[in-house]
């Protein structure tokens, strides 16, 4: 499933964003990043990802 959501943060970033944290600050942050550009959302939608799967790893509830 990781996989899954690492393509839609490289291919529709707030999807992939969404799909991983849910609604929050970050899923706004990452909207914007992509109104300002692809690029710099699909960057910030990779990098929320994989900060919430390594926090994730860290507590112990990764499967």
């Amino acid at each position: 499933m990781k996989i899954v959501h690492y393509l839609l943060g490289l291919l529709v970033p707030p999807l992939g964003v969404f799909l991983t944290v849910g609604v929050g600050p970050t899923l706004i942050i990452n909207i914007l990043l992509t109104l300002l550009g692809w690029f710099p959302g699909s960057i910030h939608a990779v990098w929320a990802i994989a900060k919430h799967d390594e926090q994730l790893s860290r507590e112990g509830r990764i499967y």
